[in-house]
């Protein structure tokens, strides 16, 4: 990817691996800049890990701005089976030049630089209907607190209260940041019941928030899919 200069963001299990939240991915899962000039350098790289594609839809930048995924699996002797996924549009998430913008950049050992997509946008991405991705973004967030918690900066504790599952820690911070806790609790009302400290309550309101969040997500792939049942199987 980098070799070829394609505008690219490590996201899905292996970036969760990078942010401390250790999850065993066989996928590479990138999101893209959908253009045809960045598409034209994703070829170049595909054809590099000598990938072909594995199913619908066709590689095509449509379809990419619509909201699908395009799949292909490696030949490279070094990158053998491996499963290359990209996006380029998710639901609830900004648009990629936002993105690129807040990426996570780190150094490998070996002096490469990878451009991760940063992780509240990471977790955002996450809010999926998939069962596995739940407690991911539970891991993601606590290994966050945990990295940051003894000298947080208010963009920190902001993200903590608004996206921590977890909730012991929520009741913590959220009552150790009353004033913040409560001007965010009109984005996030179940807030109020993390500084009353009614954890019954809190965990029910949790519960239905992720309820929420998998039907909105299953509506948003409802016409994606039948579009793909519609490529798998034309009439």
């Amino acid at each position: 990817m980098r070799a070829h200069r394609v505008r690219a963001l490590l996201m899905g299990g292996q970036a969760c691996v990078f942010y401390g939240a250790a999850e065993f991915s066989r996928d590479t899962d990138f999101a893209i800049l959908a253009d045809a000039a960045n598409l034209a350098r994703l070829r170049k790289a595909l054809a590099d890990l000598r990938a072909e594609p594995i199913a619908v839809p066709p590689f095509e930048l449509k379809y990419l701005k619509r909201g699908h995924a395009l799949h292909f699996r490696c030949h490279h002797p070094e990158a053998l089976r491996m499963r290359v996924d990209v996006m380029s549009k998710m639901r609830g998430v900004d648009s990629f030049a936002k993105l690129w913008k807040r990426r996570t950049v780190l150094e490998l050992t070996d002096g490469i630089q990878c451009d991760l997509l940063g992780l509240p946008d990471l977790v955002q991405a996450k809010k999926t209907q998939r069962d596995k991705d739940w407690p991911m973004i539970r891991r993601l967030v606590e290994a966050h607190y945990f990295s940051h918690n003894d000298s947080p900066t208010q963009a920190q504790v902001k993200f903590w209260l608004l996206e921590f599952r977890t909730p012991q820690l929520l009741q913590e911070v959220a009552q150790a940041h009353i004033s913040l806790t409560r001007r965010l609790a009109s984005q996030r009302p179940l807030l109020r019941s993390a500084v009353a400290g009614n954890q019954g309550q809190l965990e029910s309101a949790l519960m239905a928030e992720e309820t929420s969040l998998r039907t909105e997500d299953k509506s948003y792939w409802a016409p994606l899919l039948l579009e793909l049942e519609s490529l798998r199987h034309p009439k």
